[in-house]
């Protein structure tokens, strides 16, 4: 695809996906954005710092990897019912830091503390970077004053300037946000991301903060984030690698005029899950759109599976397939490669139930290759941007849809030269 297409391309993709909104501000929320002098190229942002001067609900899944950072091992640490400040910095993961990484958290919060009385339970930090260098400690140090300082109300500037401050070799900034109505009261929501490579989450390197002034109890914030995370964020894969430091939280002033939200069957919980759940599916494809060296964006509907376990497996083992995505890349319908993946899924598979389509054209139908299939139409199909996939395994009711992206070259290059 050549520049000013796949430029066209990524506006239209980011339009249709919510990145563009206008961002709400956050009632009770300030944050801040610089550089730390973390990277070489100068003025790069660096840190970024949120604020909540009365505290915030809060709910977190993280990874599920063995081998964690030290910021996730914090954060797992209980917490105060209210949060009043996360620390993101990107260059750095400060995994496989040991004490050193671990203690250099401690001395933050103390030195955040000078300015902004904080407890220890009361803080996040999260970072994202290479794996297994010394935590850069006195660069953030030094420039922690600066951050408080220069905190602001949330603004479209402020909240693109954060986004842009969590990426390592992100080429977007990735945001989502909207307004909506719950009793009759307006309330926002508002979210940022990075990710590109070591992307499939199992809870994406994958960070997201979600932020609202909706006023709705810990626990159904908690159930939100639930709920929605296996079809957004645990939906995507770029390479099929689960990073150190994957992490989403959200958090909630309570600021906005709203009742508060205690009932889980209640007309206004469904009504913040719903519109929680369209953040954090823009957020999620945003990634996986943004994938390292990636040139196609990829959606697979897997349908009629056994079980939804079975649905999910197929999906990934799709998604993961080397084979797929750089068939993908090269812009060649090699179906093959699609039931090749289907069949090493370990889902309940019978060949002669399948059924596979490529964007509107039907290629294998109940164990045979379909009548009117054209390998003409579909390799004009594949030279699109958006490619759509659906697998019917005719076994069922379950379901599952996965989004994923192609295997360049380019992928290769990036992670070759990552630490340079």
């Amino acid at each position: 695809m050549n520049l000013k297409l796949k430029k066209l391309f990524k506006s239209q993709f980011l339009k249709k996906n919510g990145a563009f909104r206008d961002l709400p501000s956050i009632q009770g929320l300030e944050i801040s954005s610089l550089s730390a002098g973390l990277y070489k190229k100068k003025g790069r942002r660096d840190l970024s710092f949120f604020y909540f001067e009365d505290g915030a609900n809060h709910a977190g899944v993280f990874t599920k990897s063995q081998v964690s950072a030290e910021c996730i091992k914090w954060n797992k640490i209980p917490k105060a019912t209210k949060i009043k400040a996360l620390l993101v910095n990107t260059k750095n993961a400060n995994a496989l830091t040991g004490k050193q990484g671990f203690d250099a958290l401690k001395k933050i919060q103390k030195e955040v503390s000078k300015k902004i009385k904080i407890k220890s339970n009361e803080f996040y930090f999260a970072s994202t970077g290479v794996i297994g260098e010394k935590f850069p400690i006195k660069k953030i140090e030094k420039k922690i004053p600066k951050l408080i300082d220069g905190k602001k109300n949330t603004s479209q500037t402020n909240w693109i300037n954060a986004a842009k401050a969590i990426m390592t070799t992100d080429t977007i900034a990735k945001v989502s946000g909207k307004t909506f109505k719950i009793q009759n009261k307006k309330v926002s929501l508002a979210g940022i991301a990075k990710g590109s490579g070591m992307i499939y989450p199992n809870m994406a390197t994958m960070l997201g903060f979600i932020f609202t002034d909706v006023n709705i109890s810990n626990a159904l914030l908690k159930l939100a984030l639930k709920n929605n995370l296996e079809k957004t964020f645990n939906a995507i894969s770029v390479d099929g690698d689960t990073s150190t430091n994957d992490m989403l939280l959200i958090f909630s002033t309570g600021k906005a005029n709203n009742k508060k939200i205690t009932k889980v069957n209640s007309k206004d919980y469904k009504i913040f899950e719903n519109n929680l759940c369209e953040i954090m599916l823009s957020l999620a494809k945003q990634i996986t759109y943004d994938g390292e060296g990636a040139s196609k964006f990829i959606e697979l509907d897997i349908q009629g599976a056994k079980s939804y376990l079975d649905a999910k497996n197929v999906a990934f083992s799709i998604a993961n397939s080397q084979l797929f995505k750089t068939a993908i890349a090269g812009e060649d319908p090699n179906w093959g490669r699609i039931l090749m993946a289907i069949g090493k899924s370990h889902a309940l598979v019978k060949t002669k139930k399948i059924d596979l389509k490529l964007g509107k054209q039907f290629i294998f139908k109940k164990g045979n290759i379909f009548k009117n299939y054209k390998e003409s139409v579909a390799a004009k199909y594949m030279k699109g941007s958006n490619i759509k996939i659906l697998v019917n395994l005719g076994l069922g009711k379950n379901k599952f849809k996965a989004y994923t992206c192609d295997l360049t070259h380019e992928y290769i290059s990036i992670n070759a030269d990552y630490r340079n």
